[in-house]
């Protein structure tokens, strides 16, 4: 017998979207039911993402400063590596804050199933859970967070245990001697990171001309010579032809740009190409809602669907697919179903490579500016001239401003240092704020601070900057 309930307000995925829709409805006072897989709260991105990489990521960072340590007169005995200690650090992390996400989605009385919905009409669901009950659930209104999953290529050794993708290669079940890492993105270099920081020779393939293809390329040119030192080899312009599972490994096959073919061998292989959108399996079909030919559902500015009653947020739909944007998406959705006159609409959306040095940038690149021609001034503060990053050995970081000549507004920011994905917050509220070059050259900054080279690269923009010399140049 199929058991019926009704909620005001169903939202299927608890990752960072889904659950902060889920938290801010609950504080609104709608009635709320949140359906997701797991124990809690998380999603992808506590669970098997965001958190679990930047721990390693952290760690990562601590061997490479154990490392140059050697250049401030400090040496340290090689380290040995406990992976099961490791792994257990990692997952105390991410226990503590998922079950701090059930506290709180308890705290706030939401219903909280686990379970996959799937639509039967645009006000029905059915839920297949854990303990197979037969459950359908009635709604007022539904926010699809269901988020996205690794992209797999076919015919790239997807059956085999030595082919992994991004999750697989969190779990750090061995720690590899070679391991090649198909993507030259920030998932990719992230990872990549983490095994060549504990000890792996890690070697990386990206079929583009240059890796990071979204960020601008004097910021990547820094940490590209950084990961140089770091990997093994790293080919662009190169593409996998073949992966073989073999008894001693994984023998891939790789072709460069004039057509000329090599072998290697590994001992594992990841797999880091992209993500794809979970919208399938979701039942769509039987309401009006509309995807797109990249498996994206259609969304307007306050993320509702074609079906009035149903919203959608976050990867599932569409790019950037970036948690804090799933979040915002989240909280607009629910201001609009609370009645609200909201919009997503930002002017910046952050984003941030949290590999060994960081990249971070927001608004407009350089690289956009010049395609698009639209018409701006760059420039740049070098942390070579940076009290606080010489100190810390980041002396080849770099700050850089796109800047409207006219209007001297701040069009975007771009940084590659040590922490620059703590600085670029900055740079996101000066362009959703509008603010003038003007305004971040008179902002007092602390100094030594790294925060201060985004002054002083304003400063460059009116030829003042007092720590590089860049007079200004008279315009005709």
């Amino acid at each position: 017998m199929t058991e019926q309930r009704k909620t005001q307000l169903l939202v299927i995925g608890a990752g960072p979207g889904g659950y902060a829709a889920a938290f801010l409805a609950a504080d609104l006072g709608m009635q709320v039911t949140l359906v997701d897989p797991e124990e809690n709260p998380g999603g992808v991105c506590l669970y098997r993402g965001c958190i679990p990489s930047k721990t390693l990521l952290h760690v990562a960072h601590l061997l490479h400063e154990a490392k140059r340590a050697a250049a401030y007169g400090i040496d340290f005995a090689p380290p040995t590596i406990d992976l099961d200690r490791l792994r257990g650090w990692k997952e105390k992390v991410v226990g503590q804050l998922t079950g701090g996400l059930g506290q709180l989605c308890s705290r706030r009385k939401i219903e909280h199933i686990r379970g996959l919905a799937r639509f039967k009409g645009a006000d029905l669901v059915t839920l297949a859970t854990p303990d197979n009950q037969n459950l359908e659930l009635a709604f007022e209104k539904a926010i699809i967070a269901t988020g996205s999953r690794p992209l797999v290529l076919p015919g790239l050794g997807g059956d085999s245990p030595r082919v992994l993708d991004s999750s697989g290669a969190l779990q750090l079940d061995t720690l590899p001697q070679r391991i090649l890492v198909v993507g030259g993105g920030y998932i990719g270099l992230e990872l990549g990171s983490v095994y060549a920081a504990l000890g792996s020779e890690v070697s990386v393939v990206e079929m583009l001309p240059g890796l990071l293809a979204g960020a601008d390329k004097d910021l990547v040119r820094v940490l590209k010579k950084r990961l140089d030192e770091e990997f093994a080899a790293i080919w662009t312009n190169t593409r996998v032809v073949s992966v073989e599972d073999q008894d001693n490994g994984v023998a891939v096959v790789l072709e460069n740009k004039a057509g000329e073919t090599s072998q290697h061998q590994f001992d594992r292989v990841l797999i880091s190409v992209g993500r794809q959108p979970n919208s399938e399996s979701l039942g769509l079909e039987n309401t009006r809602v509309q995807i797109d030919e990249q498996g994206f559902i259609m969304t307007d500015a306050r993320q509702q669907t074609a079906e009035p009653a149903i919203f959608a947020i976050g990867d599932v739909a569409g790019q950037p697919m970036l948690a804090h944007k799933a979040s915002h998406e989240g909280r607009v959705a629910v201001e609009v179903i609370a009645g609200h006159k909201v919009a997503f609409d930002p002017a910046a959306i952050p984003a941030v490579v949290y590999t060994d040095p960081e990249i971070a940038w927001c608004g407009l690149t350089e690289s956009e500016a010049k395609s698009r021609k639209i018409t701006h001034k760059t420039v740049r503060f070098p942390w070579a001239a940076s009290g606080r990053a010489l100190s810390q050995n980041s002396g080849d970081g770099m700050t850089k401003l796109v800047i409207d000549p006219e209007s001297e507004r701040i069009l975007g920011v771009g940084l590659v240092g040590t922490g620059a994905g703590e600085l670029i917050a900055e740079g996101v509220l000066a362009i959703e704020m509008a603010v003038l070059a003007s305004d971040l050259k008179l902002t007092i900054h602390p100094h030594p601070t790294l925060s201060e080279t985004i002054m002083e690269a304003a400063e460059v923009f009116f030829g003042q900057a007092t720590h590089v010399y860049r007079p200004l140049k008279k315009r005709p």
